[in-house]
């Protein structure tokens, strides 16, 4: 059990979780029901064939239970559709298409290729229409179509990072860690982790070609690494590996569609500054985007933080070590009252009971073994 606020931060909490229920308390729809999770690994070395996981979710007592595998090399990310019907992920010589059965399991559609280096991230734009890949060896940006049935077209655009960084080491070239559309489907944000900005590109939704648009300029050697957004896309979540930070934009488009990046925030993923061998890794908002969850690698810690819908602005509610070696993700169950941890290095998953109001995280039950996972998405099965 770990306490990482005061009493009076607790008591704060406690006032504001009473206030503000229908702000915390996950929505109905998002907590009840039933879920799978997808759980994503690399393959390289383990002697293991299958990439990525499908697991029965156990909301209620916040455990998963294996339920198929997919033979598959290198999974590196995953990510779902939009409309929920496809799941789509990173393999060594480009991308696959899955179809998300009515049980939450998972048939191969097609694969495709990427034309470049093994990539790191995957999304789709808020129409499913495009697939966009960010390589982090290559520096590259791809964009494949979507077709209706889920598969995977021809490629529309590829960019190539260009520049020199500020140090020696990772940080001298580019490096796509992260591409997310902006909530309204107009721009496509870009995190370069070796060139410490963010390039944000207007998209053609005919032909899935890229315009520049703006640059987000992040703290040098920062390494921006992974950006999600708020709910209603008003507000930017940018998590940097270097500085060991959250930053918040305030988004907006004027009205010659020319889009505009505030800074409003930066809050620490860390307690102390300057600690070295010490990466922020993931960014994970809760189902009802109440709360965003950070995991640090060599510290080997998850944060949760309360995202304030109304201001954007992020406050800490508690850390946790999380049991593992190199937490490369971390997620909320769909009712927030129970969190996983994917631990890269010691290649297990670890579980945790939550409770908000008191800033506390207690273990929940058995670590699972799991190979090297890279990253989770929570399914709902339609009932």
């Amino acid at each position: 059990m770990t306490e990482t606020i005061t009493n009076e931060e607790v008591n704060e909490a406690t006032s504001e979780e009473s206030t503000k229920k229908v702000e915390t308390a996950p929505k109905k729809d998002a907590a009840e029901g039933k879920y799978v999770a997808y759980v994503s690994s690399y393959t390289n070395g383990t002697g293991d064939k299958f990439g990525i996981r499908v697991y029965d979710v156990d909301v209620k007592n916040g455990r998963m239970t294996e339920k198929s595998k997919i033979k598959i090399t290198n999974s590196s990310y995953v990510t779902e559709s939009r409309n929920k019907k496809h799941l789509y992920s990173i393999t060594d010589f480009g991308v696959e298409a899955y179809d998300i059965k009515k049980d939450g399991s998972l048939s191969l559609i097609n694969e495709a290729s990427i034309n470049g280096m093994r990539g790191c991230y995957l999304s789709t734009d808020y129409e499913d229409k495009f697939l966009f890949c960010a390589g982090y060896h290559d520096g590259k940006i791809t964009v494949l179509r979507l077709l209706e049935d889920g598969s995977i077209g021809e490629i529309t655009e590829e960019i190539y990072q260009k520049g020199l960084g500020s140090a020696a080491g990772r940080n001298h070239r580019p490096h796509v860690q992260c591409v997310r559309m902006t909530k309204d489907n107009k721009f496509l944000c870009a995190c370069d982790l070796g060139m410490d900005r963010i390039n944000v590109y207007k998209l053609n939704h005919e032909t899935g070609r890229l315009e520049n648009a703006d640059v987000i300029h992040c703290d040098q050697e920062s390494a921006p690494r992974h950006i999600k957004f708020s709910e209603n896309g008003e507000f930017i979540y940018v998590l940097t590996e270097q500085k060991n930070s959250i930053d918040v934009y305030h988004y907006r488009v004027d009205d010659h569609d020319i889009p505009d990046f505030e800074r409003i925030q930066s809050i620490s993923t860390i307690d102390e500054p300057d600690i070295q061998g010490i990466a922020s890794s993931a960014l994970m908002f809760s189902l009802d985007y109440n709360y965003l969850v950070s995991s640090n690698m060599g510290e080997n810690f998850v944060d949760i933080y309360r995202a304030d819908k109304r201001t954007g602005k992020l406050k800490k509610i508690l850390g946790l070590p999380i049991s593992g070696e190199y937490p490369k993700d971390a997620a909320l169950f769909p009712d927030n009252k129970h969190l996983v941890s994917l631990n890269h290095e010691s290649n297990t998953m670890t579980f945790f009971t939550v409770n908000m109001a008191q800033g506390i995280i207690v273990m929940n039950g058995p670590e699972i073994s799991v190979d090297q996972p890279n990253c989770i998405v929570f399914h709902k099965i339609a009932e």
